[in-house]
């Protein structure tokens, strides 16, 4: 069965699962989606996700959406993933889904609408919102601080005590990357402090080398091309003419 997988690489979890596919060796066809354009909420697109969101898994007539049960799936759909990424052992395997049910409620629910509130704001046909970007800025010393007191044990270098990555890190990771499209001031405010998450960012992406370094190149062009014209907050990377949609959903919520 031929695997097909729907994304934008400026989506973070849709990155996560493509750098999973090229590290474990998995075939697939990748069928990019751009959200700036529209196209998440196209009929056509909502015909294959109803959410009208990336990533999409589509595995022969098996479709699937949100990034961590694809993880999940591919992690025991493919022969050859090796069992450190999303591991047989059911107390190993509990301990990563902690992981991922509470970067959804903490670092992402800060993420996403900091990033989308501003940078992005323009892109998504929308105006900059500093008091949305507080409010979410807000949220993120203390996810960090439970991020390195807690889920960084001991001096190993990936989540959990672990010395190989788990789709837990790869999702996270991914995330944190999105903060790259700020101001270096503000990334650098909300990181700065939080010296083990960098050391474990490095880690990780080391450990993931080259295709994290290839699925995040768009994100670094797209900062740099921004960064170097006249165009505030990512306006660049412009939306179509036309009437706005009236809810632009890019990554899973």
């Amino acid at each position: 069965m031929e695997l097909k997988v729907y994304a934008d690489r400026m989506s973070q979890p849709a990155r996560a699962v493509l750098i999973f596919c090229k590290m474990n060796g998995i075939e697939f066809e990748e069928i990019k989606v751009d959200f700036i354009k529209r196209e998440t909420v196209s009929p056509q697109f909502k015909a294959i996700n109803p959410v009208g969101q990336v990533p999409v898994m589509v595995h022969g007539g098996f479709k699937l959406f949100e990034s961590n049960a694809i993880l999940k799936y591919l992690a025991h759909a493919f022969p050859g993933v090796a069992d450190h990424w999303y591991p047989t052992d059911l107390f190993k395997r509990a301990r990563i889904d902690s992981v991922l049910d509470w970067y959804h409620l903490n670092l992402r629910n800060g993420i996403v609408p900091l990033v989308q509130s501003t940078a992005l704001a323009r892109p998504l046909g929308r105006e900059p919102n500093p008091q949305v970007a507080a409010q979410a800025e807000s949220i993120l010393p203390a996810a960090f601080e439970m991020f390195e007191t807690f889920w960084l044990e001991g001096d190993a270098p990936f989540l959990l005590g672990n010395t190989q990555p788990s789709i837990a890190d790869l999702n996270l990771v991914c995330e944190i990357m999105q903060l790259e499209l700020l101001d270096d001031e503000v990334r650098d405010r909300i990181l700065g402090p939080h010296k083990r998450v960098k050391k474990w960012m490095e880690d990780t992406k080391d450990a993931t080398m080259p295709y994290f370094e290839e699925m995040h190149a768009l994100l670094f062009e797209t900062k740099a091309s921004c960064k170097s014209s006249s165009s505030p907050s990512l306006a660049c990377r412009k939306p179509p003419a036309g009437p706005l949609w009236p809810e632009i959903r890019h990554t899973e919520a």
